[in-house]
């Protein structure tokens, strides 16, 4: 693993060092920084991906087989909602984006009021998506009016969000969220009888990327209608 790691990060640190010394010049207390970062971002990599080998992805498979037979399906959907909304709290790059949106917004976006917008809307695709294993229904007749829709809600949300709702579906299905729900649809559609792991286990990224999207969009709708009201008012 930290060999791993070690061959992710090292075209990073060979970029630095070639502006570093051709453009950069930055000074010696910023390099120290710089290189201080790279330290802690090759530790931090190294045992978060030897924590997911080792406890992420045995315990959301087992957690999902053994929620695979349970009798009463509607658990295994309040269960992914659940999950999915826990993931996404704890994602540090949702927290980033959140950050940089109310610094760049002035606090016109609040980080809360993103968070918990993010957090609802990969929620509710990580129920949907556990729904479609335990109905078998296909993934496309999700995903295609699922983007139609977001494309009419781009012509109806401000201008402001239509940015930030695409970025961050990509920032909401990061490592937290990909690791633990992946291998817990995995186990489910493993556990499910009728259904086949590869075939209904993968597709949950999608929808957890098209979620925060819709969600984004429709906290701009809600933020142009509270900006037209104060107008008027």
């Amino acid at each position: 693993m930290l060999l791993e790691v070690a061959e992710a990060l090292t075209p990073l640190l060979i970029i630095f060092v070639i502006f570093q010394l051709l453009f950069l010049k930055l000074p010696r207390e910023v390099i120290i920084r710089v290189l201080s970062g790279m330290l802690l971002a090759f530790v931090g990599l190294a045992l978060f991906l030897q924590g997911v080998q080792v406890g992420f992805m045995p315990t959301g498979t087992a957690l999902g087989e053994q929620l695979g037979q349970l009798q009463y399906k509607w658990i295994i959907v309040l269960v992914g909602c659940l999950l999915g909304f826990v993931a996404t709290v704890a994602e540090p790059a949702v927290r980033i984006l959140n950050h940089e949106v109310e610094k760049v917004s002035g606090g016109y976006i609040p980080q809360r009021v993103m968070l918990y917008t993010l957090s609802i809307g990969v929620a509710v695709a990580i129920g949907l998506a556990m729904m479609r294993i335990i109905y078998g229904v296909p993934l496309l007749y999700i995903l295609i009016p699922g983007y139609v829709l977001a494309l009419i809600l781009m012509r109806l949300s401000s201008p402001t969000f239509v940015s930030v709702a695409f970025d961050s579906g990509g920032v909401a299905t990061g490592p937290m969220t990909v690791t633990f729900i992946v291998a817990l649809a995995v186990g489910v559609a493993a556990g499910t009888e009728g259904r086949d792991p590869l075939l209904d286990g993968f597709g949950m990224i999608a929808l957890a990327a098209l979620a925060p999207i819709l969600a984004v969009l429709v906290l701009g709708i809600i933020y142009a209608q509270g900006s037209a009201e104060d107008e008027s008012g």
